[in-house]
C-alpha cells in the first residue's frame, strides 16, 4: 500500500519516517564519535565532521519531502484516547518536525567549513555567500563573531538535550500505546507486522 489508508500510514510516509530517524542516529553517531573519540585537527576529526554535514544536508532534503507528503496526505484516524492525549501527541509531533527544521538550518548557518558532500560535490558555508554579506553583514550589521555563537548555541546545546527529551518523549509514548494501551498506534508505522 503506498499511501496511508483510514487504519495505518502507507509506504511513502513509513520510508520518510524511517529513513528521518535513520539519519538523525547518523547525525549522533558522527557528532559524538567525533567529539569524544578523535582529536581536533586531525583527519578523522575532519572526516567525521564531514559525515555530520552531508548526513544534515540529507536531514533537510528528506524533512522537507516529509512535511511537502504529510500537508498532501491524509493521516489515518487518531487511536482511541482523550482529547488532552490527542493535542500532546499533536504538540510533540509538531515539535518535532521544528526541530527537523530548525536543527539543519542552525547547523548549516552556524558552521565555520564548507560541505564536502559525501565526497561528491562541496556546499559553501553560509559566511562565504551572497545571502550571509546582505543580509547578515548589511541588513543586521552583525559580524560573524556577533552572529555565530547563538546560532550554534541553539544547534549545540538544542541538539545535545531539548531534541533528545523529544525523541525520549516519542519513543516512550508509541511503547506506552503498543505495550499498555495495547493499540495500534505503533504497529501503523511498521512495515512488518508486530504483535
Amino acid at each position: 500500500m503506498l499511501h496511508n489508508s483510514s487504519e495505518r500510514y502507507g509506504t511513502v510516509a513509513m520510508a520518510l519516517h524511517w529513513v528521518v530517524a535513520a539519519l538523525f542516529l547518523a547525525l549522533y553517531v558522527s557528532v559524538y564519535y567525533r567529539q569524544w573519540f578523535t582529536e581536533p585537527k586531525t583527519e578523522a576529526n575532519w572526516s567525521a565532521l564531514q559525515l555530520h554535514l552531508s548526513f544534515g544536508v540529507t536531514m533537510a532534503v528528506f524533512v522537507v519531502l516529509r512535511v511537502l507528503y504529510k500537508l498532501w496526505s491524509q493521516p489515518p484516524q487518531e487511536v482511541p484516547g482523550t482529547p488532552l492525549e490527542h493535542r500532546a501527541a499533536k504538540s510533540v509531533h509538531w515539535t518535532l518536525y521544528a526541530v527537523m527544521i530548525i536543527m539543519p538550518i542552525t547547523g548549516y548557518l552556524g558552521t565555520g567549513a564548507d560541505t564536502e558532500f559525501f565526497g561528491l560535490f562541496d556546499i559553501t558555508q553560509f559566511r562565504h555567500t551572497g545571502m550571509y554579506e546582505t543580509v547578515v553583514q548589511g541588513w543586521l550589521g552583525l559580524t560573524w563573531e556577533q552572529f555565530e555563537p547563538p546560532i550554534d548555541f541553539v544547534h549545540k546545546q538544542g541538539g545535545a538535550y531539548f531534541v533528545w527529551v523529544l525523541i525520549g518523549v516519542h519513543v516512550s509514548a508509541a511503547l506506552f500505546h503498543h505495550f499498555v494501551r495495547k493499540d495500534n498506534t505503533l504497529r501503523r508505522m511498521l512495515p512488518v507486522s508486530l504483535k
